[in-house]
C-alpha cells in the first residue's frame, strides 16, 4: 500500500526528481561519473520525497593534476590555463579545473562548460575533486606542493601559500600542505615528469601556479575552441547586443590606455616578446614590438577605427577599456559617418570579452592578454582582428 501510494504522487506530479535525473543523464559534469539511476524514496518530517544520488567521482590511477591561475588578471589566467590544459594532457592526468581569481574565487564553471573541454581531455571540477576524492585519496597530511627550483638555488624555498593570491586561493578551498617537492625540469619534458613523479608515488601534482608558460605558447591558442561560454555570459551578453545595436554589425575595440599600461609600454620598442605580444610578432617573423602597437595615440586608434568603419559600412562602435573609452572624440570623428559609440564597463569584463567576441571585426592590443583572448576566440570562428600599430 505504501509504495502503491509513491507510485501514485509520482504520477499525478505531486513529487519531484525525474527532470533532475534525467538532465544529470544527459549532461555529467564530469568524466568517469556513475550515476545512480535508481530514486531514493525517503522521509522528512512526515514529508515524502524523493531524491537522486549525487553523481560519484571514480579515482584515475593516471593521477591528477591541480595549480592555481593565479598571474596576474583574467586575460593573464586564460593563457595559463589553456597551458595548464595542454600539461596536464601531455603527462596523461586528470585536470582539476581551477576557480578563477578576482578578489574570490570563482568556479570554473560559472564562466565556462565544462562537457566541450571532456572532449579534449579528461577533467573534473576542483571543488568536486576536493570533496569526494581527495578525503580518501589525498588526505590532510598527505598533501604535497610542487614548485621549479633553479638546480644551483639549493636553498630555494616553495611558498605554494605565500603573498595574495596564492594564499587566499587555497585557503578558500581549505587547503594546507604537508611538505614540498621540487622540480629543475621544464613542462615541456613529458618524460621527465612521468618517470620522476610516477602517479603511484606522486598521484596529485599540486603546482603552486600552472604548469605552463607566459606568454602562451603558440601551438595550445588553437585550445580557445573549448573554452565556451555559460549562459551567465551569454545571455546578458546577447541581451546587450540585441538591444543596443539590434541585429546591425558593430565593430568591437579594446583600449589598454591607462598610465599603468603607458608606463610599462615605455621602454618597449624594438623588444621581441612583451606579454602576449607573440599573438602579433609570430606571425610577423623579424618584427619587434614598437611603442604604437603597445599605447596608440589618439590619431591611431581614430584613424584605424575609422577605416574599420569604412571597411565593413557599420553603425556602431563598441569600446571595451578599463580607462578612458575615448566616447566623444570618436563619434565627433565618426560623425559624417553617423556611427554611434558604446561603452558598457559591465560589473563582469567577461561580459566585454564576449561582446567583443561577436563584432563584425575586432581591433586589439597586441601586448594584452585580454586582448589575446579575444583574439583566440574569434580565430576559432573565422572572424576578423586587426591590432593598433599593425597595418
Amino acid at each position: 500500500m505504501y509504495l502503491w501510494f509513491v507510485a501514485a504522487l509520482l504520477f499525478a506530479g505531486e513529487l519531484s526528481g525525474e527532470s533532475e535525473l534525467e538532465a544529470a543523464e544527459a549532461n555529467p559534469e564530469v568524466p568517469g561519473v556513475v550515476l545512480d539511476n535508481g530514486a531514493e524514496v525517503f522521509g522528512v518530517e512526515g514529508a515524502l520525497k524523493v531524491g537522486v544520488a549525487k553523481p560519484r567521482l571514480e579515482w584515475d590511477p593516471n593521477g591528477y593534476v591541480l595549480f592555481c591561475p593565479c598571474m596576474g588578471r583574467f586575460g593573464n589566467q586564460a593563457e595559463h590555463f589553456l597551458g595548464g590544459l595542454a600539461f596536464a594532457k601531455a603527462v596523461n592526468r586528470t585536470l582539476a579545473l581551477p576557480p578563477w581569481r578576482t578578489d574570490r574565487n570563482v568556479p570554473f564553471s560559472e564562466w565556462f562548460k565544462v562537457e566541450p573541454l571532456q572532449s579534449y581531455h579528461r577533467v573534473v571540477s576542483m571543488e568536486a575533486f576536493l570533496e569526494q576524492l581527495a578525503p580518501v585519496h589525498w588526505p590532510p597530511g598527505r598533501r604535497k606542493g610542487y614548485c621549479w627550483r633553479n638546480r644551483r638555488d639549493t636553498n630555494a624555498k616553495c611558498g605554494m601559500k605565500e603573498g595574495n593570491p596564492f594564499g587566499p586561493f587555497w585557503d578558500h578551498l581549505g587547503v594546507d600542505f604537508d611538505e614540498f617537492v621540487f622540480y629543475e625540469f621544464t613542462y615541456q619534458q613529458t618524460e621527465a615528469w612521468t618517470k620522476e613523479f610516477p602517479p603511484s608515488s606522486h598521484p596529485v601534482l599540486a603546482f603552486k601556479g600552472a604548469p605552463a608558460s607566459f606568454p602562451m605558447k603558440a601551438a595550445h591558442r588553437q585550445l580557445q575552441e573549448f573554452l565556451q561560454w555559460t549562459s551567465t555570459i551569454t545571455v546578458p551578453g546577447q541581451d546587450f547586443i540585441q538591444t543596443t545595436f539590434q541585429g546591425r554589425p558593430y565593430i568591437g575595440i579594446h583600449l589598454r590606455n591607462g598610465p599603468d599600461f603607458e608606463r610599462a609600454c615605455a621602454n618597449v620598442e624594438g623588444t621581441s616578446n612583451f606579454m602576449a605580444s607573440p599573438q602579433c610578432t609570430d606571425i610577423m617573423p623579424g618584427r619587434t614590438v614598437t611603442h604604437k602597437m603597445c599605447f596608440p595615440s589618439r590619431e591611431e586608434i581614430l584613424r584605424k577605427t575609422k577605416n574599420a568603419i569604412l571597411a565593413t559600412r557599420a553603425k556602431f562602435v563598441f569600446v571595451a577599456t578599463d580607462n578612458d573609452p575615448l566616447v566623444e572624440e570618436l563619434e565627433q570623428h565618426l560623425k559624417s559617418l553617423k556611427v554611434k559609440v558604446h561603452h558598457l564597463n559591465p560589473h563582469l569584463p567577461q561580459l566585454d570579452l564576449y561582446i567583443l567576441g561577436q563584432a563584425q571585426h575586432f581591433i586589439g592590443n597586441c601586448v594584452s592578454s585580454f586582448t589575446s583572448f579575444v583574439k583566440r576566440e574569434r580565430d576559432v570562428h573565422n572572424r576578423t582582428s586587426s591590432f593598433w600599430g599593425v597595418d
